[in-house]
This record gives C-alpha cells, sequence and structure tokens, in this order.
C-alpha cells in the first residue's frame, strides 16, 4: 500500500514521493520573464523534500497573465530564465514540472494586495480580456469580454503547442495544463461563461472540445514518455453552471486523447457558489475520488491537505495519488521534512539532499536544538511520561 512518502511513476517519470507544490502566482516576472525569486522559490521547496515542483502558472501569450508581473513563455527569450529553475529543481532531487496557462476573463488584473481587481482595457497595465463568449465575470471583473473566433481559438492552441515546445527545451519533465478557476479553458466547460452556438457551445462534447484539441496540439510535440496532465475546473457549485457528473465523463474523453492525469479543483467561474466548501479539511478529496475509481486514471488535488495525517491518508485509502500544496509549502519550505516527523518516518532526512542530511543525522549537540519542534508524537510521550 503506498503511502505520501512511496515513489509515484507516471510514463518514465518517477516521483520521488506523492508530495507536489502547486503552481502559486507570485506577481514577480518582468515582461514574462521569471528572475532570482522564481529560481529561489522552486529550489529551496526541491531541497526541502517536495517530488515535484511547479513555478507558477506560465502564461503562453501577453494577454494570457493575471497581471503584467505574471509569468510567461511565448517567446523564446523566456527559455533561459526557466531552464536555470528547472535545472536546480533536478539537482536537488524533485522532478520539475510547468503549468500552461491563459486566464481569459479573470486576466488584466492588478495583484491582489493592490485590491485584486480587473484594469480596465484602456489603463497602461491592462487589456481587453478574451473569452469563449461576450459574458463579463461580473464583481470585481466588470469589463466586456472579446468572443473568440474559431480562427483565434486555433491561434491559441498553437499557442499552447509552441510553449510546450518551449518548456521541453527549458527541461521540464511533467506538463500541466491550467483549465481551471475560472481561466480560459474553464469558461469553454462551463455553461455560465460559454454562451456559443457554434461547434464550441451548446453540448458537453461541444464545450470540451477547446480541451481536446488544446490536448493534441500539445500532445503532437510534448513526448510521449512525459507525463501530459491537467488542473481540471470540475464543478462551479452553481445549479446553472457546469456539473460534476459532467467533469467526469469529460476527464473519461480526455483520458482517451491522452490525459494521463487529471488535478482536480474547482470550476471558480462565478462568485455566486453555494456551497462554499474552501476551509473544508480535503475539500476536493471525495471528488478526485470518484474520477480515479470511475475513470480509471490517476489523480491529484489540493485543498486542505497540509495536515501531514490527512495528506497521508488520502494516499494510503487510494482516493489520490499525488497531494497538491500551495500555501502549506509558501509557509514551510520543508513541509515534506516536517511530515515525515510527524509521521514517524524511519529516515525523514533522507528526503533532502545528501550534503544536508549528512550533517543532520549527525548532530553533536542537544537534540532539541535540531531547529524542529519536537514530534508530536514525541511530544506527547513525553508528556505521559512525567
Amino acid at each position: 500500500m503506498p503511502d505520501l512518502f512511496s515513489p509515484f511513476k507516471l510514463k518514465d517519470i518517477t516521483l520521488r514521493n506523492r508530495i507536489a507544490m502547486s503552481p502559486m502566482t507570485q506577481h514577480r516576472a518582468t515582461d514574462g520573464h521569471i528572475n532570482d525569486f522564481h529560481i529561489m522559490l522552486a529550489g529551496s521547496r526541491a531541497a526541502g523534500g517536495f517530488g515535484l515542483v511547479f513555478p507558477e502558472q506560465i502564461a503562453i501569450t501577453p494577454d494570457g497573465r493575471t497581471s503584467i508581473s505574471c509569468a510567461g513563455i511565448w517567446d523564446n527569450a523566456h527559455i533561459d530564465g526557466l531552464a536555470r529553475l528547472a535545472k536546480l529543481v533536478k539537482d536537488m532531487g524533485a522532478v520539475p514540472a510547468i503549468q500552461l496557462g491563459h486566464t481569459g476573463r479573470k486576466g488584466s488584473e492588478c495583484p491582489p494586495w493592490e485590491g485584486r481587481r480587473q484594469l480596465p482595457p484602456d489603463d497602461p497595465r491592462g487589456w481587453a480580456v478574451r473569452g469563449p463568449s461576450d459574458v463579463p465575470y461580473g464583481g470585481v471583473r466588470p469589463y466586456s469580454v472579446h468572443p473568440l473566433s474559431v480562427d483565434e481559438i486555433h491561434e491559441l492552441h498553437r499557442a499552447y503547442a509552441d510553449a510546450a515546445r518551449r518548456a521541453l527545451d527549458a527541461g521540464f519533465e511533467w506538463l500541466e495544463l491550467h483549465f481551471a478557476h475560472g481561466y480560459l479553458g474553464a469558461s469553454f466547460l462551463s455553461p455560465l461563461a460559454n454562451h456559443r452556438t457554434d461547434a464550441y457551445g451548446g453540448s458537453l462534447e461541444n464545450r470540451l472540445r477547446f480541451h481536446l484539441e488544446a490536448l493534441d496540439a500539445v500532445r503532437a510535440v510534448w513526448p510521449e514518455r512525459l507525463p501530459l496532465t491537467m488542473r481540471l475546473g470540475s464543478d462551479d457549485l452553481n445549479p446553472a453552471g457546469l456539473q460534476f457528473d459532467d467533469s467526469v465523463a469529460a476527464v473519461a474523453m480526455m483520458k482517451l486523447r491522452g490525459l494521463d492525469l487529471a488535478d482536480l479543483s474547482w470550476g471558480f467561474n462565478t462568485d455566486d457558489m453555494e456551497p462554499k466548501p474552501f476551509a473544508e479539511l480535503a475539500a476536493m478529496v471525495s471528488r478526485a475520488e470518484r474520477v480515479r475509481r470511475e475513470v480509471g486514471i490517476p489523480v491529484a488535488t489540493s485543498w486542505n491537505l497540509g495536515v501531514p495525517a490527512i495528506a497521508d491518508s488520502v494516499v494510503r485509502e487510494g482516493a489520490v495519488d499525488i497531494v497538491m500544496l500551495g500555501r502549506p509549502a509558501l509557509s514551510n519550505p520543508h513541509w515534506p521534512l516536517w511530515a515525515a516527523r510527524e509521521l514517524a518516518h524511519p529516515d525523514p532526512w533522507s528526503l533532502v539532499p545528501e550534503d544536508w542530511a549528512w550533517w543532520l543525522r549527525n548532530l553533536r549537540a542537544h537534540p532539541d536544538c535540531i531547529g524542529w519542534p519536537k514530534p508530536a508524537h514525541e511530544a506527547a510521550d513525553e508528556r505521559q511520561t512525567r
């Protein structure tokens, strides 16, 4: 029975454990170029024991960014910085992964600490957002949406393929398409955002066409030996939006077109959601488990899996294959090492590079001065013996 620290093999790639750092937008890039901050963030988490490490979502076009300070891969000039990141992650023992995306009608924003509002198209930091239909997101994103023509859809699929080719050149070994969280792919699948009457709208099969053609375009350039995965917005939590039953069917169709793993998340195609389970522990796990069981495809998910015992249990129970961690990875660059100590792993230091591990295993000082609190089970034992 696998656990959180068991290796996981997908295609020709083997992760040293089931712990991944999720992509998280940082708003620190310049003209799409990542910098030392991004390399530090990814490299430190790889050194801290994560098995799979993503930088932030990487935009396939300039208007695919959330803000002008988000990273991109629409130009060959972006490859060098991303290659530095991928090499460091791999040198630290993790698999370098990349998530390609386009924010669609949720782009052209200022950073969240500046109000997280959409900027008007005439703002020098903004642009006219695009989507399947002229349906504004609403709320803090009130501006009109340019409905994509069929030719423009095909151009975007070529952009996905070009981005995948650059990602391969940069040394990434795992590729994920971000089709969740109200971004472009998610909006095509959702009846709330997609009001088209052509081959890309209406039925589930038509609304899924954007996804299937993107998979085809990327797989044509991304080697079969390397994993091709998708973060899928699988439930709008709105009676008029995407329903989870349809997403199960959608994953089955995408599996036939080369999808290797489904990373399940929410649709976020509207702010009008009920219920809102986002603070529940393991909030997405039951949905992920259903996809794994009914479709027969490996799955990953996030949403409140930062408690080590919970993360370990969902793997042991066969509900998910990979645990995706966002904010826990930001708050603790050595989360896997901490989790290993909490879960009484026989050799927690094996999760970090060997030169670090040697010094940590051979501590000559007082054990309480290692820089970590005692694992919970050891602290409990001490309290009982007092």
